[in-house]
C-alpha cells in the first residue's frame, strides 16, 4: 500500500511518499504555502494522484501531553478540508497521525549530516514528513501482525 504522508505547515508543507509495499517512507518535495488553500490542495491532490498512493497520512502536532491545541485543531480541519478535494479520486482516504517532536527528530538528522541551517530549512518539512510517514507506517504494520 502507497501512502502519502504531509507535514502541514503554517510556510510549507513536507511531502512524503512509502514505496508500493508500505515499508519505507521517502521525502519528496516541499510545498510553500502560498494562501490560495484550495490550490495548494489541488497540488497534494495531482501529487497523491501522480504517486498512486491509496492512502494521505496528516500529521497531527498534539501536545506533549497529547491534548489538543490550536494549531492540532487547525490541521484536523485542513485534513478534512483535503479529503473533499480527494474525494473526486474514489478510495483515497486521510487519516490523521500524531506527529509530536518529528519536526525536532528531523533537524537531529540533518545536523549530524552536517547540514547547514539554510540548507535544512530547505528540506526539513519533507524530512519530518518522511519520519511521521515511517512512524505511521510501522505502527500499521505492528497492529496487523
Amino acid at each position: 500500500m502507497r501512502a502519502l504522508g504531509l507535514d502541514l505547515g503554517s510556510k510549507r508543507i513536507g511531502v512524503a511518499v512509502s514505496d508500493s509495499d508500505g515499508r519505507v517512507a521517502t521525502p519528496i518535495e516541499v510545498v510553500h504555502r502560498t494562501g490560495d488553500r484550495p490550490g495548494e490542495h489541488r497540488t497534494l491532490a495531482n501529487l497523491a494522484e501522480e504517486w498512486e498512493v491509496e492512502v494521505v497520512v496528516v500529521g497531527i502536532p498534539y501536545s506533549l501531553d497529547g491534548s489538543v491545541g490550536p494549531m492540532a485543531e487547525a490541521m484536523a480541519a485542513e485534513a478534512v478540508q483535503l479529503e473533499r478535494v480527494l474525494g473526486d479520486r474514489p478510495g483515497v482516504p486521510v487519516e490523521t497521525y500524531d506527529e509530536r517532536l518529528t519536526t525536532v527528530t528531523a533537524e537531529r538528522a540533518l545536523r549530524e549530516q552536517d547540514l547547514r541551517a539554510p540548507q535544512r530549512r530547505k528540506v526539513v518539512d519533507m524530512v519530518a514528513a518522511a519520519v511521521m510517514l515511517q512512524a505511521w507506517l510501522d505502527a500499521r504494520r505492528e497492529a496487523l501482525g
